[in-house]
């Protein structure tokens, strides 16, 4: 090696390098150190080949040298740190000062909104699950956000944009236009003497043809196989013989029993399938209304082909059936007293699917819903709905749906990004386009949109009556389960029960109850349960003005 190779040769600056002890002592050669001539390069030779230093080299030196170059480094190391401290707080101010203008969160929304497309051949290549990977969040470490009061800007910026807007009902002819085939099937009028929408139908098989051999329920659901081999045994002899021909009875439900999902609809169900005047479905939750007749099975499987009308009323044949015989039995024109019910808990809140199949949205409003088609076939339909306070059913929802790694703090991060999805889209969209947004929906990793109970009943109000809506709390059923079953017995007009078929019916245990596994998890942290308090309490109050009953403040649970 050569020049200066007893002088600092570690890549110091010139000021420090002339002030070195080697650099300034008598051994000193300033002709040859490329230091000392300014140059900022300082070759070497080793096994004569040359190289440039871009490392620090490990020179031997005596103690005293070792430690007089150690402080030189460590002043400048100490000098570019702290210009780096400096600039970094003057980042994180200008930003916590920027975000505190904007009412915005410390860590970014994740979700960004295109405009909504209302496109159905979108989904021709693409399932839901694609989209919802398409539009999934960025993943981020949220696990910080556990300060209450930098979420509750979130809320509060929520809560500054809702507007309850009552929608403008569709005309009947732009429904007959979006579903011809649906208005081809049901009748505008039904048999006088039942209180169920029946009709006769003619049909033109024969008795070798199985009249359930494209019905979507039995091919797509082994376990309702079972049901459907035993309709086609008795298929024949309850069909309705005049002047050659063959009619099948035909039956839509008198009521339903429309949500909400985790507030006691399963219970509720099961209890009133125990009076000897109603019949149900041959699947409690056909969820027909608002999937299968789009297509979807699953939402992570995209779209199937769609269930026609006729596949759902299939459903009703065995209820169907008890009517007929009455119809047909010796007191004909009998008023007939069996009423049939359906029990699909997405029907009142559930109309993701809109997007992909009807067009002229306004703003990303959907132009038709739910409850549009269903007063068009059944104006005088009875509804009841089953509520419970919102923040303890997203909780209950998540034990329910969440299949692994569980927690409270899980779920605590997962309210957290749900809000400012939620916020996000409440920033440029409408209440109404946020809550039916199926983008949204399937993004967020909790179903906050479920417990907005009364942006749906006010959609619901638009169409229907409030004396044709029951609209009942699970906390009440839990705590007097007698009377809240008498409720929907007077509501649905039936008849008085014995007092062992009463006792049947109101003592049976509870349905459909958490899970040991889940109970075990305990309590949501005091600070997610303030958060969500706060996130639903406008909805709330709304609610309870609604239906001019506090009770649905949920203020003591």
């Amino acid at each position: 090696m050569r020049y200066c190779i007893n002088c600092c040769i570690h890549l110091l600056s010139n000021d420090l390098h002339r002030q070195c002890f080697r650099c300034c002592g008598p051994n000193h050669n300033n002709q040859k150190c490329p230091v000392c001539k300014g140059e900022n390069k300082i070759p070497l030779y080793t096994d004569s080949k040359q190289m440039k230093l871009l490392a620090v080299l490990e020179v031997r030196t005596d103690h005293s040298e070792s430690w007089n170059g150690f402080f030189c480094l460590r002043k400048g190391k100490l000098c570019s740190l702290i210009f780096g401290l400096i600039i970094m707080t003057l980042v994180m101010a200008s930003y916590i000062l920027t975000g505190a203008k904007h009412g915005l969160l410390l860590i970014p929304s994740p979700f960004h909104y295109g405009a909504f497309t209302s496109n159905p051949s979108l989904m021709d290549n693409e399932s839901l699950s694609d989209m919802k990977d398409h539009y999934q969040p960025s993943k981020m470490n949220i696990s910080y956000v556990k300060d209450y009061p930098s979420i509750k800007l979130i809320i509060d910026t929520i809560t500054s944009k809702i507007e309850f807007i009552t929608r403008q009902r569709p005309d009947l002819e732009e429904l007959r236009k979006e579903e011809p085939h649906m208005f081809s099937v049901i009748p505008n009028k039904f048999l006088p003497n039942s209180k169920n929408p029946c009709w006769y139908e003619e049909y033109r098989g024969n008795t070798t043809t199985d009249p359930y051999a494209t019905n979507s329920y039995a091919l797509y659901s082994k376990r309702f196989r079972t049901i459907f081999d035993y309709l086609r045994k008795v298929f024949w002899n309850h069909l309705y013989h005049y002047k050659d021909k063959h009619y099948r009875l035909r039956c839509l439900p008198h009521f339903y029993i429309i949500g909400q999902p985790k507030c006691g609809t399963t219970d509720l169900y099961d209890r009133l399938r125990l009076h000897p005047d109603v019949r149900f479905s041959a699947i409690k939750e056909p969820h027909w209304w608002t999937r299968k007749r789009f297509g979807i099975i699953r939402l992570r499987d995209g779209f199937h082909d769609r269930y026609p009308v006729e596949d759902y009323l299939d459903l009703f044949d065995l209820a169907a059936h008890q009517i007929q015989g009455v119809l047909q039995s010796e007191e004909r024109g009998k008023m007939n007293n069996i009423i049939i019910g359906e029990a699909s808990a997405s029907t009142m809140w559930d109309n993701n699917a809109w997007i992909f199949f009807y067009d002229n949205s306004t703003e990303g409003e959907p132009p038709f819903l739910i409850q549009d088609f269903i007063h068009a076939f059944q104006p005088n339909a009875k509804l009841i709905i089953m509520l419970r306070d919102p923040v303890e059913r997203l909780y209950s929802d998540y034990l329910y749906f969440a299949s692994a790694n569980k927690s409270v703090e899980d779920f605590h991060e997962k309210v957290a990004e749900s809000l400012q999805l939620f916020e996000n889209c409440m920033l440029d969209y409408s209440l109404r386009a946020c809550v039916y947004n199926n983008t949204l929906n399937n993004a967020m990793p909790v179903r906050l949109q479920v417990g907005l109970y009364v942006v749906y009943l006010l959609d619901w109000l638009t169409v229907f009556d409030k004396d044709q809506i029951l609209v009942l709390r699970l906390e009440d059923h839990a705590s007097n389960v007698k009377y809240t079953m008498h409720m929907v017995f007077q509501f649905l007009d039936l008849g008085p029960l014995s007092e062992k078929e009463e006792a049947l019916i109101t003592k049976s245990p509870a349905s459909n109850t958490r899970r040991p596994e889940d109970r075990s998890l305990g309590p949501m942290l005091p600070t997610t349960k303030a958060i969500l308090r706060d996130f639903y309490r406008p909805f709330n109050t709304k609610l309870a003005q609604v239906l001019f009953d506090d009770a649905f403040l949920w203020k003591r649970t």
